[in-house]
């Protein structure tokens, strides 16, 4: 009898322990949500791996779904989507973007690799009230940008470059309170650069579009750090706007339609890299202090004056094909000759001279070109191709900007 009592206890220790693990298991491991589970089959069936991508390998709906590859959970809702390899040189995905992306309710994270997805941004994408990071960029999303795009509140970065995505940027975009990084540079939009109220704002790309038309003064935030807007058709004068922005560490207004002065203050900023070219500015550069950029182009531009000596401690300075006269500072001779300058451009201006030695020796790692002003340069200056052979402007022409 006692024996038969102890085989019981065995059988019903052995039956517990059977449950146990089979309890475990389903502890652990929540079950996806039936909406969610449905969403990620709708955006599976919309997109392919390209030749030599094997993303979606691991996508087996017999599976855990918050194991594939690409997408994050929390509890049972997916937080994260992440579409395609991120590595280097993965050649992506092909297809579209389903609208059922639009039900991942507790979505912070988009992202799709660069690839061939194709087609509209679906206006779903505005029911994602939780996101705060969508990029979608190099691939060959076309349409305009869903204006709706404006009720993601919590959205902290935007990037949406290297597409072909046209039509105007929806103003109400720029209400957006949390934004930090608007990406939309090389696309086909139109229309004039919305103003922007995120006091967040640290990066503006907006470069390579058809943007056109005028900046107000208070369009940008200064929080801003980083801004490019080269090469629009954007016109006015923008020396209010910058001399607001003391944050930015880099600026490119570059090949645009740009008018007026610069301010001098905007060479005590923290910039590193300040790119004004191929605009129509003009009037005279007047640093407020020694300049502390490395790289300081204003080429092709209307500047006058003489060049001021508060420029010499730039390494990378472009002044070619503007309007400056009088004598290149003596300050910048002695900064090329110790190979403190590694280019300095001055070529198709209207300079009268420059006091250096004829035989002097320019450091190798430097180059100096003077060509096409009103003095002979030194033979050991160096031009690049296109500043042309002739090497003095007609008399005419500098009598004309003589002082």
């Amino acid at each position: 009898m006692e024996v038969m009592k102890n085989s019981r206890k065995q059988l019903v220790a052995s039956v517990i322990f059977v449950l146990v693990l089979f309890y475990i298991p389903l502890s652990i491991f929540s079950i996806l949500d039936p909406i969610d589970f449905l969403a990620l089959q709708s955006i599976r069936k919309s997109l392919d791996d390209m030749p030599g991508s094997n993303f979606f390998s691991s996508w087996d709906f017999t599976s855990d779904p918050c194991n594939f590859a690409g997408v994050y959970c929390e509890a049972d809702k997916v937080i994260a989507l992440n579409l395609g390899d991120p590595r280097a040189g993965s050649p992506g995905l092909s297809g579209r973007i389903d609208r059922a992306i639009g039900n991942l309710s507790a979505l912070a994270e988009l992202s799709i690799v660069p690839g061939r997805v194709m087609g509209y941004l679906p206006q779903t994408l505005s029911q994602l009230k939780n996101l705060r990071f969508l990029a979608i960029s190099k691939n060959f999303i076309s349409g305009e940008i869903p204006s709706s795009l404006v009720e993601l509140r919590r959205l902290q970065t935007l990037d949406l470059s290297y597409n072909q995505l046209s039509g105007s940027i929806p103003p109400a975009i720029g209400t957006i309170p949390s934004l930090s990084n608007v990406i939309m540079c090389h696309n086909h939009l139109t229309g004039s650069v919305p103003p922007f109220t995120s006091q967040t704002l640290t990066r503006l790309d907006l470069k390579h579009n058809n943007l056109a038309g005028a900046l107000s003064p208070s369009s940008l935030p200064p929080s801003l750090q980083y801004l490019s807007l080269s090469s629009n058709r954007l016109s006015g004068p923008v020396d209010r706007l910058l001399a607001r922005l003391n944050r930015l560490n880099y600026l490119d207004l570059s090949l645009n339609r740009f008018t007026g002065s610069i301010p001098g203050v905007l060479f005590t900023f923290p910039i590193t890299n300040l790119q004004l070219q191929r605009n129509f500015f003009a009037g005279r550069v007047k640093p407020l202090d020694q300049v502390r950029i490395t790289t300081v182009d204003l080429s092709y531009n209307r500047f006058s004056g003489e060049i001021s000596s508060l420029l010499s401690t730039v390494q990378n300075l472009y002044l070619n094909n503007n309007r400056f006269t009088g004598e290149v500072p003596g300050s910048f001779v002695d900064r090329l000759l110790a190979a403190g300058i590694e280019i300095l451009y001055l070529q198709h201006n209207y300079l009268t001279g420059i006091e250096i030695n004829p035989t002097a020796e320019i450091p190798s790692s430097s180059s100096l070109c003077l060509q096409y002003n009103c003095m002979v340069p030194p033979a050991q200056t160096t031009c690049p191709i296109k500043a042309g052979i002739v090497k003095t402007r007609p008399t005419t022409q500098c009598a004309k900007w003589k002082g």
